[in-house]
């Protein structure tokens, strides 16, 4: 099951500003949380999903083709490009 599929427990404004420090430890554990106000859904409080890390291969892969999409005009030294940013 996705977590985007599971149901979320209902909890009110008042009771999640009171028992905030607990339904953080839940959501670390795959809880899910709408918090409403006055019946109605105002917000969701669920897990981060971690984000995907792409290896130095595809990194290479897309600096690569960025840089055949934009050559460069002529030469930059290094030592200019690093002065110009502690301007």
């Amino acid at each position: 099951m996705k977590s985007d599929d599971r149901v979320a427990e209902e909890i009110g404004t008042y009771e999640a500003k009171t028992r905030l420090p607990e339904l953080i430890r839940q959501v670390r554990l795959g809880r899910r949380f709408t918090i409403t106000n006055r019946g109605e859904p105002v917000a969701q409080l669920v897990p981060v999903q971690p984000a995907a890390v792409a290896s130095a291969s595809d990194v290479i892969d897309r600096f690569l083709a960025f840089r055949a999409r934009h050559p460069v005009k002529k030469r930059v030294k290094l030592r200019d490009l690093i002065e110009d940013g502690r301007a």
